[in-house]
């Protein structure tokens, strides 16, 4: 069989009533056309550091339409893949005034999906629903969002380390983590070209944001972190081969139709016409670099509104302020941007950030108390000890940078309590990057309801030696230790209390949340093998709850726990969590 002229893709991204925007990787350079129904919308290529893309904008749709569409590559059909088994890829426009429904989650590592990689890294859950997803068991969402981890730059599967040896020595730093852009490239290969999951996101528009291992593990944790990896020999040409090969494989995509009439490189690519195919490998090295060394030079959160729901997309990783007298999260730039998108006048206000801005509470507790440890908070040897510890348990979350925490916090009690507008329903953060997955809750009488519901992994399961600690910080009396550490070192309150109302559960996840007018419905579903059938497991609930809207002031009710299932074959029970 003649090989497709197509390496990745097409990847169904940024979908409005209007257009939809799909993501490509030719083999070389290229003109690809999008065809649909009698229609056909066409663009050439651009390359970076030898490798061929395109983002196909099919525009003039008609709202809340479904068209089946094709590829071509240079004239020659390219997808569907010849043989291929799966229901037609469709442009899908959305319909004004549909409930919003979307799917998320986080950490998914690329492995076989046969006994040795189920074994080693649990069933795919993403692989899962889409295998649910073309048989037409489940409803497809509006959105799937990727909250972080989408590769694995710095621990690498052995079919990565087979590739990486093939062309140096693994040796010689960095050894088996990632070291240039074709080696970044190479990783999307693996991540995205399972048959089933190709054809999901083929057809499902998709929204991503980075975390830290698709660049490495604590990556930005503190100034000393950031210095130690400057002073390395492979460092620089991480972050810019990770950062360039981010913005070309995810974050192109996840631009609307406004955001990308202003970006530098997509001004470039629209107004390129001529014999030779535009190269942005040198410009596009530069502004990784730009944006690594001045992270205000470029924005990378990003925003959606879907009618009655807004969702807002945070950058917890680059647009960090890393000095010590300034630390936070979100420097001042990014945080005024976040203040500025939080407003009332929807029904659920979605902050979709890859750390959870609600840890269990203990875990809160802790990692406040080490970054006042580190900050000097008991003098210059503590503070070497709360650096160490800082890097070596990943004691990094917004927690660990109470600044930005207790202003985002601030933002989130005024926008609940309807000085920013109408309040919501809901103030909801989706979050991944723990290995673990739960829902808390703001302790509230009155106002929008604080909801945090993580889903981690999608593929990547917590190793059982760490799973009891994270059930002890999420429960009894890890919270009022905590409290009291954290007291010690002087740190102030936060401005609300919160507590686990669900889980935390351990099972590979993904997530779905849907806006009904009973609430807000959230589910976490995995997958499960029967019969040994290895490579086409069953996907079954694990959780599910609806957050439903207070009608009145008063004391919220106790929220029951949701029922779970994994690989015992019981499906999850459903479990409200009240009005009040």
């Amino acid at each position: 069989m003649t090989a497709s002229p197509l390496l990745l893709g097409p990847m169904m991204r940024y979908v409005d009533e209007t257009s939809a925007s799909i993501w490509v990787e030719t083999r070389e350079r290229a003109e690809v056309r999008v065809i649909a129904e009698g229609r056909s919308w066409q663009t050439d290529t651009f390359a970076v550091h030898g490798h061929h893309y395109a983002l196909v904008v099919a525009d003039g749709l008609q709202p809340g339409t479904t068209l089946p569409y094709l590829v071509e590559v240079n004239g020659v059909p390219a997808w569907p893949l010849e043989g291929a088994s799966f229901p037609p890829s469709v442009i899908a426009s959305r319909m004004p005034g549909k409930p919003l429904r979307l799917a998320y989650g986080s950490c998914r590592t690329s492995v076989s999906h046969d006994a040795t990689g189920n074994r080693t890294h649990g069933v795919d859950a993403l692989r899962t629903f889409a295998l649910a997803a073309a048989a037409g068991a489940v409803e497809l969402p509006d959105l799937l969002l990727f909250l972080g981890d989408q590769v694995y730059a710095d621990s690498t599967t052995e079919e990565m380390q087979k590739f990486i040896r093939s062309r140096r020595d693994i040796d010689e730093p960095p050894g088996e983590e990632l070291k240039d852009f074709e080696e970044y490239a190479h990783l999307y290969q693996l991540a995205w070209s399972d048959e089933a999951n190709r054809w999901l996101l083929s057809t499902q528009p998709t929204g991503m944001i980075f975390d830290d291992h698709d660049i490495r593990d604590d990556w930005n944790a503190s100034l000393d972190w950031k210095k130690k990896m400057e002073a390395t020999s492979w460092w620089h040409g991480r972050i810019v081969a990770g950062l360039a090969a981010y913005w070309v494989y995810q974050h192109l995509g996840n631009l609307s139709p406004e955001a990308r009439a202003s970006d530098e490189f997509w001004q470039r690519i629209a107004a390129h016409h001529g014999d030779q195919e535009l190269d942005l490998s040198d410009d596009l090295d530069a502004f990784a670099d730009r944006a690594d060394q001045q992270p205000t030079s470029y924005r990378w959160s990003y925003r959606r509104d879907f009618d009655t729901a807004r969702l807002i997309v945070v950058d917890s990783r680059v647009a960090r302020d890393l000095a010590p007298d300034a630390r936070g999260l979100l420097n001042k730039q990014e945080l005024h941007w976040l203040d500025e998108q939080l407003q009332g006048g929807f029904r659920h206000v979605l902050v979709a950030t890859s750390l959870p801005f609600l840890l269990p509470l203990g875990l809160h507790h802790l990692e406040a108390w080490d970054e006042a440890l580190a900050q000097g908070a008991w003098g210059r040897p503590a503070a070497r000890i709360g650096e160490s510890l800082r890097q070596m348990v990943d004691l990094e979350h917004w927690a660990a940078f109470q600044n930005s925490f207790q202003a985002v916090a601030r933002m989130a009690i005024e926008l609940a309590e309807g000085k920013r507008g109408p309040a919501p329903d809901t103030v909801t953060f989706l979050s991944g990057d723990v290995h673990y997955s739960y829902v808390a809750e703001v302790d509230r009488d009155s106002g929008s309801r604080i909801i945090q519901a993580v889903c981690s992994p999608v593929r990547n399961p917590l190793p059982r030696v760490l799973r009891s600690f994270a059930v002890v910080m999420s429960y009894g009396i890890a919270a009022p230790l905590g409290a009291l550490a954290a007291h010690s070192a002087k740190v102030p309150d936060p401005p609300f209390r919160w507590r686990t109302i669900e889980g935390p559960w351990f099972d590979n996840n993904l997530a779905s949340l849907a806006v009904t007018p009973a609430g807000l419905q959230l589910t976490w579903q995995t997958g499960v093998v029967q019969d040994g059938d290895e490579l086409h497991p069953t996907l079954q609930q694990v959780a599910a709850a609806t957050v439903s809207p207070r009608r009145a002031a008063g004391r919220s009710g106790r929220q029951g726990r949701s029922g779970r299932s994994g690989g015992s074959g019981r499906s999850g029970r459903e479990r409200r969590m009240p009005r009040t």
